[in-house]
C-alpha cells in the first residue's frame, strides 16, 4: 500500500489557529521562560573583534604539548612561511625563530624609515 501523496509546501496559507508551542522553562527550573515558536529570541551578540586601526595577524604560532606527549609546534605567516616541528628542543626553537621571524618578515617591515616621496 502507498502512502497518499504530500502537499507543496510552497504558496500555502499560514495554517489558521492558535499555536501549539508555548513558553518553556528552564532545565534549572529557575529563570526567565524561554519563547518557542514563531516569536525571534534575542540573541546575545558579541562586539565586533575588528578595532578599526588598519592592523590584522598575519602570523601565527600554534603550540600543542600535551602532558605526557611529543610537543609540538607550528609557525605560519602570510609571506610563506609555514614551519613544523616535534620534540622538545626542535619545538623551543621553532619558537626562538618565529619570534626573531617578526623582525624580518616584508610584510612587517617598518615603513615610517622610508624616505618621503
Amino acid at each position: 500500500m502507498s502512502a497518499p501523496p504530500r502537499p507543496r509546501l510552497e504558496g500555502h496559507p499560514p495554517t489558521p489557529g492558535p499555536s501549539i508551542a508555548g513558553p518553556a522553562r528552564a532545565a534549572s527550573g529557575g529563570g526567565a521562560a524561554k519563547v518557542v515558536g514563531r516569536k525571534a529570541v534575542p540573541v546575545a551578540v558579541r562586539p565586533d573583534q575588528q578595532t578599526g586601526d588598519g592592523r590584522y595577524p598575519i602570523a601565527w604560532l600554534t603550540i600543542s604539548a600535551p602532558r605526557g606527549a611529543t610537543p609540538s609546534a607550528t609557525s605560519v605567516c602570510e609571506c610563506g612561511r609555514n614551519l613544523f616541528a616535534a620534540g622538545h628542543r626542535k619545538a623551543l626553537a621553532l619558537i626562538a625563530d618565529h619570534t626573531d621571524h617578526k623582525t624580518r618578515c616584508p610584510l612587517r617591515t617598518d615603513q615610517e624609515g622610508a624616505a618621503a616621496v
